[in-house]
Protein backbone atom coordinates (compact mmCIF):
# COMPACT_ATOMS: atom_id res chain seq x y z
CA UNK A 1 0.00 0.00 0.00
CA UNK A 2 2.78 2.41 0.90
CA UNK A 3 4.72 1.57 -2.25
CA UNK A 4 1.66 2.09 -4.44
CA UNK A 5 1.02 5.45 -2.76
CA UNK A 6 4.58 6.56 -3.45
CA UNK A 7 4.33 5.50 -7.08
CA UNK A 8 1.17 7.55 -7.58
CA UNK A 9 2.45 10.59 -5.71
CA UNK A 10 2.91 13.79 -7.64
CA UNK A 11 6.15 15.71 -7.59
CA UNK A 12 4.60 18.43 -5.40
CA UNK A 13 3.81 15.73 -2.83
CA UNK A 14 7.38 14.46 -2.73
CA UNK A 15 6.98 11.81 -5.42
CA UNK A 16 9.04 11.26 -8.55
CA UNK A 17 6.36 10.52 -11.13
CA UNK A 18 8.42 12.03 -13.96
CA UNK A 19 11.41 9.81 -13.23
CA UNK A 20 9.08 6.84 -12.88
CA UNK A 21 7.65 7.47 -16.34
CA UNK A 22 11.13 7.90 -17.81
CA UNK A 23 12.23 4.60 -16.26
CA UNK A 24 9.07 2.88 -17.50
CA UNK A 25 9.50 4.13 -21.07
CA UNK A 26 13.21 3.25 -21.04
CA UNK A 27 12.60 -0.34 -19.93
CA UNK A 28 9.76 -0.71 -22.44
CA UNK A 29 11.83 0.46 -25.39
CA UNK A 30 14.87 -1.60 -24.36
CA UNK A 31 12.86 -4.83 -24.03
CA UNK A 32 11.06 -4.07 -27.29
CA UNK A 33 14.37 -3.57 -29.10
CA UNK A 34 15.79 -6.78 -27.61
CA UNK A 35 12.81 -8.95 -28.57
CA UNK A 36 12.52 -7.39 -32.04
CA UNK A 37 16.21 -7.95 -32.72
CA UNK A 38 16.12 -11.54 -31.48
CA UNK A 39 13.04 -12.24 -33.61
CA UNK A 40 14.64 -10.79 -36.75
CA UNK A 41 17.85 -12.67 -36.01
CA UNK A 42 16.01 -15.98 -35.65
CA UNK A 43 13.87 -15.29 -38.72
CA UNK A 44 16.82 -14.34 -40.89
CA UNK A 45 18.78 -17.45 -39.94
CA UNK A 46 15.76 -19.73 -40.39
CA UNK A 47 14.93 -18.21 -43.78
CA UNK A 48 18.53 -18.40 -44.93
CA UNK A 49 18.91 -22.04 -43.89
CA UNK A 50 15.51 -22.94 -45.34
CA UNK A 51 16.42 -21.51 -48.73
CA UNK A 52 19.68 -23.47 -48.66
CA UNK A 53 18.06 -26.76 -47.69
CA UNK A 54 15.02 -26.20 -49.87
CA UNK A 55 16.84 -25.63 -53.13
CA UNK A 56 20.30 -27.18 -52.76
CA UNK A 57 21.70 -30.60 -52.02
CA UNK A 58 22.19 -31.41 -48.35
CA UNK A 59 25.23 -33.45 -49.40
CA UNK A 60 27.05 -33.50 -52.74
CA UNK A 61 28.92 -36.70 -53.65
CA UNK A 62 31.57 -36.44 -56.36
CA UNK A 63 34.72 -38.19 -57.54
CA UNK A 64 38.15 -37.02 -56.47
CA UNK A 65 39.10 -37.52 -60.12
CA UNK A 66 41.67 -39.37 -62.17
CA UNK A 67 44.07 -38.11 -64.79
CA UNK A 68 43.15 -38.78 -68.42
CA UNK A 69 46.19 -40.35 -70.10
CA UNK A 70 45.49 -38.71 -73.46
CA UNK A 71 44.58 -35.17 -72.50
CA UNK A 72 46.28 -34.94 -69.11
CA UNK A 73 43.12 -33.43 -67.60
CA UNK A 74 41.55 -34.59 -64.37
CA UNK A 75 38.25 -36.34 -65.04
CA UNK A 76 35.86 -36.02 -62.09
CA UNK A 77 32.74 -37.38 -63.79
CA UNK A 78 30.89 -40.46 -62.51
CA UNK A 79 30.35 -43.23 -65.05
CA UNK A 80 28.43 -45.75 -62.93
CA UNK A 81 26.23 -43.12 -61.31
CA UNK A 82 23.15 -45.37 -61.12
CA UNK A 83 25.04 -48.04 -59.17
CA UNK A 84 26.65 -45.43 -56.92
CA UNK A 85 23.26 -43.79 -56.30
CA UNK A 86 21.77 -47.17 -55.37
CA UNK A 87 24.49 -47.73 -52.77
CA UNK A 88 24.13 -44.25 -51.32
CA UNK A 89 20.36 -44.70 -50.97
CA UNK A 90 20.99 -47.60 -48.57
CA UNK A 91 22.60 -45.30 -46.00
CA UNK A 92 20.32 -44.67 -43.02
CA UNK A 93 18.81 -41.19 -43.10
CA UNK A 94 19.07 -40.67 -46.87
CA UNK A 95 15.79 -39.55 -48.41
CA UNK A 96 16.74 -39.03 -52.06
CA UNK A 97 19.72 -39.37 -54.38
CA UNK A 98 19.73 -37.72 -57.80
CA UNK A 99 22.53 -37.69 -60.41
CA UNK A 100 23.32 -34.24 -61.76
CA UNK A 101 25.10 -32.74 -64.75
CA UNK A 102 26.33 -29.19 -64.08
CA UNK A 103 27.86 -26.51 -66.21
CA UNK A 104 28.14 -22.76 -66.64
CA UNK A 105 26.98 -21.31 -69.94
CA UNK A 106 25.69 -18.13 -71.53
CA UNK A 107 21.93 -17.69 -71.86
CA UNK A 108 20.55 -15.48 -74.62
CA UNK A 109 17.10 -14.19 -75.44
CA UNK A 110 16.64 -11.64 -78.19
CA UNK A 111 19.46 -9.16 -77.52
CA UNK A 112 19.92 -9.85 -73.81
CA UNK A 113 22.54 -12.14 -72.28
CA UNK A 114 23.15 -13.59 -68.84
CA UNK A 115 25.61 -16.04 -67.34
CA UNK A 116 23.72 -19.00 -65.88
CA UNK A 117 24.47 -22.25 -64.11
CA UNK A 118 22.74 -25.24 -65.69
CA UNK A 119 21.66 -28.23 -63.61
CA UNK A 120 20.82 -31.35 -65.59
CA UNK A 121 18.32 -33.34 -63.53
CA UNK A 122 15.63 -35.93 -64.10
CA UNK A 123 12.02 -34.63 -64.07
CA UNK A 124 11.03 -36.89 -61.17
CA UNK A 125 13.92 -35.58 -59.07
CA UNK A 126 13.12 -31.95 -59.85
CA UNK A 127 9.66 -32.38 -58.36
CA UNK A 128 11.18 -33.31 -54.99
CA UNK A 129 13.09 -30.02 -54.54
CA UNK A 130 10.79 -28.07 -52.16
CA UNK A 131 11.69 -24.49 -53.06
CA UNK A 132 11.73 -25.17 -56.79
CA UNK A 133 8.57 -27.27 -57.02
CA UNK A 134 6.50 -24.90 -54.86
CA UNK A 135 3.34 -24.16 -56.90
CA UNK A 136 2.56 -20.99 -54.89
CA UNK A 137 5.73 -19.19 -55.99
CA UNK A 138 6.23 -20.79 -59.42
CA UNK A 139 4.74 -20.19 -62.85
CA UNK A 140 4.05 -22.81 -65.47
CA UNK A 141 3.61 -26.57 -65.39
CA UNK A 142 6.42 -28.60 -63.89
CA UNK A 143 4.98 -31.69 -65.61
CA UNK A 144 6.21 -30.21 -68.92
CA UNK A 145 9.81 -29.99 -67.70
CA UNK A 146 10.89 -32.75 -70.10
CA UNK A 147 9.83 -30.52 -73.03
CA UNK A 148 11.99 -27.50 -72.19
CA UNK A 149 13.80 -25.76 -69.33
CA UNK A 150 12.96 -24.45 -65.87
CA UNK A 151 14.56 -21.12 -65.03
CA UNK A 152 14.79 -18.94 -61.95
CA UNK A 153 12.67 -15.80 -61.72
CA UNK A 154 15.85 -13.70 -61.68
CA UNK A 155 17.02 -15.28 -64.93
CA UNK A 156 13.62 -14.62 -66.50
CA UNK A 157 13.76 -10.99 -65.40
CA UNK A 158 17.34 -10.55 -66.63
CA UNK A 159 16.55 -12.00 -70.05
CA UNK A 160 13.09 -10.46 -70.29
CA UNK A 161 11.36 -13.79 -71.01
CA UNK A 162 8.24 -15.52 -69.71
CA UNK A 163 6.46 -18.82 -70.17
CA UNK A 164 6.41 -20.01 -73.78
CA UNK A 165 9.43 -17.93 -74.83
CA UNK A 166 12.62 -19.58 -76.00
CA UNK A 167 16.11 -19.01 -74.70
CA UNK A 168 19.42 -20.06 -76.20
CA UNK A 169 22.09 -21.79 -74.14
CA UNK A 170 25.58 -21.24 -75.51
CA UNK A 171 28.44 -23.45 -74.36
CA UNK A 172 32.04 -22.87 -75.53
CA UNK A 173 32.82 -26.57 -75.05
CA UNK A 174 30.62 -27.85 -77.82
CA UNK A 175 31.09 -30.12 -80.80
CA UNK A 176 34.61 -31.35 -81.51
CA UNK A 177 35.56 -31.12 -85.17
CA UNK A 178 38.71 -31.45 -87.25
CA UNK A 179 39.13 -27.69 -86.96
CA UNK A 180 38.75 -27.65 -83.17
CA UNK A 181 35.86 -27.29 -80.77
CA UNK A 182 32.96 -25.19 -81.96
CA UNK A 183 30.48 -23.66 -79.50
CA UNK A 184 27.22 -25.49 -78.94
CA UNK A 185 24.05 -23.40 -79.24
CA UNK A 186 20.67 -24.94 -78.40
CA UNK A 187 17.29 -23.25 -78.04
CA UNK A 188 14.80 -24.36 -75.38
CA UNK A 189 11.28 -23.33 -74.47
CA UNK A 190 10.71 -21.87 -71.01
CA UNK A 191 8.08 -24.16 -69.48
CA UNK A 192 8.55 -23.37 -65.79
CA UNK A 193 9.70 -20.32 -63.79
CA UNK A 194 10.48 -20.84 -60.10
CA UNK A 195 11.35 -18.59 -57.18
CA UNK A 196 13.54 -20.33 -54.64
CA UNK A 197 13.67 -17.33 -52.28
CA UNK A 198 17.39 -16.69 -52.67
CA UNK A 199 18.51 -13.94 -55.03
CA UNK A 200 21.78 -15.69 -55.90
CA UNK A 201 19.88 -18.86 -56.87
CA UNK A 202 17.00 -17.30 -58.80
CA UNK A 203 19.44 -15.06 -60.64
CA UNK A 204 21.62 -17.80 -62.18
CA UNK A 205 19.97 -21.21 -62.00
CA UNK A 206 18.53 -23.09 -64.97
CA UNK A 207 17.30 -26.69 -64.88
CA UNK A 208 17.64 -28.86 -67.99
CA UNK A 209 16.37 -32.44 -68.43
CA UNK A 210 19.11 -34.90 -67.48
CA UNK A 211 19.47 -36.61 -70.86
CA UNK A 212 19.52 -33.30 -72.72
CA UNK A 213 22.15 -31.94 -70.31
CA UNK A 214 24.35 -34.99 -70.89
CA UNK A 215 24.24 -34.35 -74.62
CA UNK A 216 24.72 -30.59 -74.28
CA UNK A 217 27.79 -30.87 -72.02
CA UNK A 218 29.30 -33.96 -73.73
CA UNK A 219 28.57 -36.16 -70.70
CA UNK A 220 27.01 -39.13 -72.49
CA UNK A 221 26.64 -41.97 -69.99
CA UNK A 222 28.14 -39.91 -67.16
CA UNK A 223 27.15 -37.54 -64.37
CA UNK A 224 29.10 -34.83 -62.59
CA UNK A 225 27.87 -35.52 -59.07
CA UNK A 226 25.13 -36.97 -56.90
CA UNK A 227 22.70 -34.71 -55.08
CA UNK A 228 21.75 -36.25 -51.73
CA UNK A 229 18.85 -35.17 -49.51
CA UNK A 230 18.78 -36.44 -45.92
CA UNK A 231 16.08 -36.61 -43.26
CA UNK A 232 17.95 -34.52 -40.67
CA UNK A 233 20.18 -31.89 -42.33
CA UNK A 234 21.49 -30.64 -38.97
CA UNK A 235 23.17 -34.02 -38.37
CA UNK A 236 24.57 -34.37 -41.85
CA UNK A 237 28.16 -34.33 -40.61
CA UNK A 238 27.55 -37.60 -38.76
CA UNK A 239 26.66 -39.28 -42.06
CA UNK A 240 29.66 -38.25 -44.13
CA UNK A 241 31.77 -41.34 -43.42
CA UNK A 242 28.90 -43.72 -44.22
CA UNK A 243 28.19 -41.83 -47.44
CA UNK A 244 31.83 -41.97 -48.51
CA UNK A 245 32.00 -45.71 -47.83
CA UNK A 246 28.81 -46.30 -49.80
CA UNK A 247 29.95 -44.16 -52.74
CA UNK A 248 33.30 -45.87 -53.19
CA UNK A 249 37.03 -45.35 -52.76
CA UNK A 250 37.50 -42.24 -54.89
CA UNK A 251 34.40 -40.45 -53.64
CA UNK A 252 34.33 -37.16 -51.76
CA UNK A 253 31.45 -35.42 -49.99
CA UNK A 254 30.61 -31.74 -49.59
CA UNK A 255 27.84 -30.87 -47.14
CA UNK A 256 25.65 -27.80 -46.99
CA UNK A 257 27.45 -26.81 -43.78
CA UNK A 258 30.78 -26.92 -45.60
CA UNK A 259 29.37 -24.59 -48.26
CA UNK A 260 27.66 -22.14 -45.90
CA UNK A 261 29.41 -22.79 -42.59
CA UNK A 262 31.41 -19.56 -42.69
CA UNK A 263 28.30 -17.45 -43.13
CA UNK A 264 26.45 -19.32 -40.38
CA UNK A 265 29.37 -18.89 -37.99
CA UNK A 266 29.46 -15.17 -38.81
CA UNK A 267 25.73 -14.99 -38.03
CA UNK A 268 26.30 -16.71 -34.70
CA UNK A 269 29.06 -14.28 -33.73
CA UNK A 270 26.89 -11.33 -34.78
CA UNK A 271 23.97 -12.72 -32.76
CA UNK A 272 26.08 -12.96 -29.60
CA UNK A 273 27.47 -9.46 -30.05
CA UNK A 274 24.02 -7.99 -30.67
CA UNK A 275 22.63 -9.69 -27.56
CA UNK A 276 25.44 -8.24 -25.44
CA UNK A 277 24.95 -4.75 -26.87
CA UNK A 278 21.19 -4.85 -26.31
CA UNK A 279 21.71 -6.26 -22.82
CA UNK A 280 23.79 -3.17 -22.05
CA UNK A 281 20.91 -1.07 -23.42
CA UNK A 282 18.52 -2.80 -21.01
CA UNK A 283 20.98 -2.19 -18.16
CA UNK A 284 21.18 1.53 -19.00
CA UNK A 285 17.38 1.71 -19.00
CA UNK A 286 17.25 -0.12 -15.68
CA UNK A 287 19.70 2.36 -14.15
CA UNK A 288 17.00 5.02 -14.49
CA UNK A 289 15.11 3.07 -11.84
CA UNK A 290 18.05 3.56 -9.49
CA UNK A 291 18.06 7.32 -10.11
CA UNK A 292 14.36 7.56 -9.47
CA UNK A 293 14.54 5.51 -6.27
CA UNK A 294 17.46 7.54 -4.89
CA UNK A 295 15.42 10.72 -5.40
CA UNK A 296 12.39 9.05 -3.84
CA UNK A 297 14.37 7.94 -0.79
CA UNK A 298 15.74 11.45 -0.38
CA UNK A 299 12.27 13.01 -0.62
CA UNK A 300 10.76 10.47 1.75
CA UNK A 301 13.42 10.67 4.46
CA UNK A 302 10.95 12.12 7.01
CA UNK A 303 8.39 9.42 6.20
CA UNK A 304 11.01 6.72 6.66
CA UNK A 305 11.98 8.15 10.06
CA UNK A 306 8.35 8.26 11.22
CA UNK A 307 7.64 4.73 9.98
CA UNK A 308 10.74 3.40 11.74
CA UNK A 309 9.77 5.08 15.05
CA UNK A 310 6.31 3.51 14.70
CA UNK A 311 7.94 0.07 14.61
CA UNK A 312 8.45 -0.64 10.91
CA UNK A 313 11.48 -2.92 10.50
CA UNK A 314 14.39 -2.46 8.12
CA UNK A 315 13.12 -5.38 6.07
CA UNK A 316 9.70 -3.73 5.71
CA UNK A 317 11.23 -0.45 4.55
CA UNK A 318 13.43 -2.33 2.09
CA UNK A 319 10.37 -4.12 0.70
CA UNK A 320 8.49 -0.85 0.25
CA UNK A 321 11.15 0.72 -1.94
CA UNK A 322 12.03 -2.57 -3.64
CA UNK A 323 8.40 -2.86 -4.72
CA UNK A 324 8.53 0.70 -6.06
CA UNK A 325 11.48 -0.11 -8.31
CA UNK A 326 10.45 -3.64 -9.21
CA UNK A 327 6.95 -2.52 -10.17
CA UNK A 328 8.40 -0.11 -12.73
CA UNK A 329 10.59 -2.87 -14.14
CA UNK A 330 7.71 -5.35 -14.34
CA UNK A 331 5.30 -2.95 -16.07
CA UNK A 332 8.01 -1.78 -18.50
CA UNK A 333 8.91 -5.38 -19.29
CA UNK A 334 5.27 -6.31 -19.95
CA UNK A 335 4.78 -3.36 -22.31
CA UNK A 336 8.10 -4.13 -24.03
CA UNK A 337 7.14 -7.77 -24.57
CA UNK A 338 3.79 -6.74 -26.05
CA UNK A 339 5.39 -4.27 -28.45
CA UNK A 340 8.15 -6.69 -29.41
CA UNK A 341 5.71 -9.53 -30.12
CA UNK A 342 3.46 -7.25 -32.18
CA UNK A 343 6.47 -6.08 -34.18
CA UNK A 344 7.50 -9.67 -34.95
CA UNK A 345 3.94 -10.68 -35.90
CA UNK A 346 3.24 -7.66 -38.13
CA UNK A 347 6.75 -7.16 -39.49
CA UNK A 348 5.65 -7.51 -43.12
CA UNK A 349 3.27 -4.50 -43.20
CA UNK A 350 5.67 -2.52 -41.00
CA UNK A 351 8.57 -3.28 -43.31
CA UNK A 352 6.47 -2.46 -46.39
CA UNK A 353 5.53 0.91 -44.90
CA UNK A 354 9.15 1.74 -44.05
CA UNK A 355 10.29 0.58 -47.50
CA UNK A 356 7.74 2.86 -49.19
CA UNK A 357 8.68 5.81 -47.00
CA UNK A 358 12.38 5.29 -47.82
CA UNK A 359 11.78 5.01 -51.55
CA UNK A 360 12.16 1.24 -51.80
CA UNK A 361 15.88 1.20 -50.98
CA UNK A 362 15.75 -0.31 -47.48
CA UNK A 363 16.37 -3.93 -48.47
CA UNK A 364 18.57 -4.96 -51.38
CA UNK A 365 18.21 -8.71 -52.08
CA UNK A 366 21.35 -8.73 -54.22
CA UNK A 367 23.35 -7.95 -51.05
CA UNK A 368 21.39 -9.82 -48.38
CA UNK A 369 20.45 -12.85 -50.47
CA UNK A 370 16.79 -13.08 -49.44
CA UNK A 371 13.94 -10.90 -50.64
CA UNK A 372 12.43 -9.61 -47.40
CA UNK A 373 13.17 -9.01 -43.73
CA UNK A 374 11.89 -12.08 -41.87
CA UNK A 375 11.05 -12.42 -38.17
CA UNK A 376 10.50 -15.57 -36.19
CA UNK A 377 9.15 -15.18 -32.66
CA UNK A 378 10.59 -17.89 -30.43
CA UNK A 379 9.49 -18.58 -26.87
CA UNK A 380 13.09 -18.97 -25.68
CA UNK A 381 14.00 -15.49 -27.00
CA UNK A 382 11.04 -13.88 -25.23
CA UNK A 383 11.88 -15.68 -21.99
CA UNK A 384 15.54 -14.61 -22.18
CA UNK A 385 14.49 -10.98 -22.72
CA UNK A 386 12.05 -11.11 -19.79
CA UNK A 387 14.54 -12.76 -17.45
CA UNK A 388 17.25 -10.27 -18.39
CA UNK A 389 15.01 -7.23 -17.95
CA UNK A 390 13.46 -8.34 -14.66
CA UNK A 391 16.79 -9.56 -13.31
CA UNK A 392 18.52 -6.24 -13.99
CA UNK A 393 15.54 -4.26 -12.71
CA UNK A 394 15.50 -6.19 -9.43
CA UNK A 395 19.26 -6.01 -8.95
CA UNK A 396 19.56 -2.24 -9.46
CA UNK A 397 16.59 -1.72 -7.13
CA UNK A 398 18.24 -3.45 -4.19
CA UNK A 399 20.92 -0.81 -3.56
CA UNK A 400 18.72 2.30 -3.05
CA UNK A 401 16.18 0.15 -1.18
CA UNK A 402 18.89 -1.00 1.26
CA UNK A 403 19.99 2.61 1.68
CA UNK A 404 16.46 3.53 2.70
CA UNK A 405 16.20 0.56 5.07
CA UNK A 406 19.45 1.45 6.84
CA UNK A 407 18.57 5.13 7.27
CA UNK A 408 18.83 6.19 10.93
CA UNK A 409 15.41 7.55 12.04
CA UNK A 410 17.08 10.04 14.41
CA UNK A 411 19.11 11.53 11.54
CA UNK A 412 16.06 11.52 9.28
CA UNK A 413 13.99 13.54 11.81
CA UNK A 414 16.79 15.75 13.19
CA UNK A 415 15.86 18.81 11.13
CA UNK A 416 12.10 18.19 10.92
Amino acid sequence: MIAWRYLRAKRAEGGVSVMTWISLIGITLAVFALIATLAVRSGFRAEFVDTILGSNAHVTVYNSGQVDGQTGRVDRTIEDYDAMAAQVRKVDGVKRVAPLVKGQVMANARSRNAGVQVFGIKPADLKTIPRVADPETAQGDIERFAEGVAIGSGVARELGVSLGDKIKLISPNGVKTAFGTSPRVNAYEVVYVFTAGRYDIDRVRVYLPFGEAQSFFNREGRADELEVMVADPDRVEEMTLDLMRAAGDRSQVWTWKDASGGFLRALEVEDNVMFIILSILVLIAAMNITSGLIMLVKNKGRDIGILRTMGLTEGSVLRVFFICGAFTGIIGTVFGVILGCLFAIYIDPIFSFVNVMMGGQVWDPSIRGIYHLPAQLQFADVVSAVVLSLGLSFVVTIFPARRAARMNPVEALRYE
